[in-house]
Order: structure tokens, then C-alpha cells, then sequence
């Protein structure tokens, strides 16, 4: 069992939420589905909690209501070997939602997304600043991430 579980806070959405997650990212399933009581503060019957998971790790969805909204002070992270993968990620859930800079997105929902080739990282944290640094600079400048145009620029051609 999964020690930590992130908990997504939202108004209504949470079913609607969850699937459209699990349709986006493979090997992911709607594992439960609790519903508010009588005793809730939310009408009876209303879906409370939806526990999913994506890819193998588990989240859980909430109908806690409008009180709380997303921002950018937290994000899902979405490591990427390919373009191709970049590419399909950032369409998937960014359609609806919200394209940021450096690789950053908001879906339709408002939960802030970075889809990262995982070669950036090996890239910014060279020992070589020269690459590191031509690496950043590029990435700085993108809205989704180009993974031939980093390596390109860490490469200093």
C-alpha cells in the first residue's frame, strides 16, 4: 500500500476528474468511489471521495466544495523519454485548460501539470555550467518543451 496518496481538492468534479485522468495516462483505474451520508455537509448520495489511480500511483478525489481552488503552488510532474510522448501529454491535458511556460500547463480543472523530458534534468545539473546553463536558458523560453531544441542548445549548436 502506497504511504502518501495526494488528495485533489474540488467543487463537484471529482468523478468527472478522475476520469478523465485515468483515460489519459495508461495502466490507471477508478478504484472506489465513496458517497456524502446524511450526516455530510454536502447533500446525501453526492459523491465524497473518488480514489484512482494513474499509472500505478494512487490519488483520491474530493467534492470538499468551492472554498478551495488549485494554483500553481503545487504540481503534478510527469516525466517524458520522448517528444512524442511531451507532445501527447501536453495535448491531452492541456485540451480545456491552460498552456504555461517552461512546460507547465493547468488542465480543464485547474491542476497545474510540468511535462519534463527526463533528459533536462541530467542537462541542468551538468557539472559543465556552459551546457547547463545554454540548457536553462532555452527551457526558460518554451512553452512546452522541445526535447531536440534543449539538446540542441546544451550541446551549443
Amino acid at each position: 500500500m502506497q504511504k502518501i496518496v495526494t488528495n485533489l481538492w474540488f467543487d463537484t468534479e471529482s468523478e468527472e476528474a478522475a476520469g478523465f485522468y485515468i483515460s489519459i495516462f495508461p495502466n490507471s483505474k477508478i478504484v472506489n468511489i465513496t458517497h456524502y451520508l446524511e450526516a455530510g455537509p454536502r447533500e446525501a448520495g453526492m459523491v465524497l471521495t473518488v480514489d484512482f489511480e494513474l499509472d500505478g500511483q494512487r490519488f483520491t478525489a474530493l467534492n470538499g466544495g468551492p472554498d478551495f481552488k488549485f494554483n500553481e503552488a503545487i504540481s503534478l510532474l510527469v516525466p517524458c523519454e520522448t517528444q512524442a510522448e511531451i507532445d501527447e501529454y501536453w495535448k491531452r491535458l492541456s485540451d480545456g485548460g491552460e498552456e504555461g511556460p517552461c512546460g507547465w500547463l493547468k488542465d480543464r480543472y485547474g491542476v497545474s501539470w510540468q511535462i519534463t523530458p527526463v533528459a533536462l534534468e541530467d542537462m541542468i545539473s551538468d557539472p559543465d555550467t556552459a551546457k547547463a546553463n545554454r540548457a536553462m536558458a532555452a527551457m526558460l523560453k518554451m512553452g512546452k518543451l522541445d526535447l531536440a531544441a534543449l539538446q540542441k542548445a546544451y550541446d551549443g549548436s
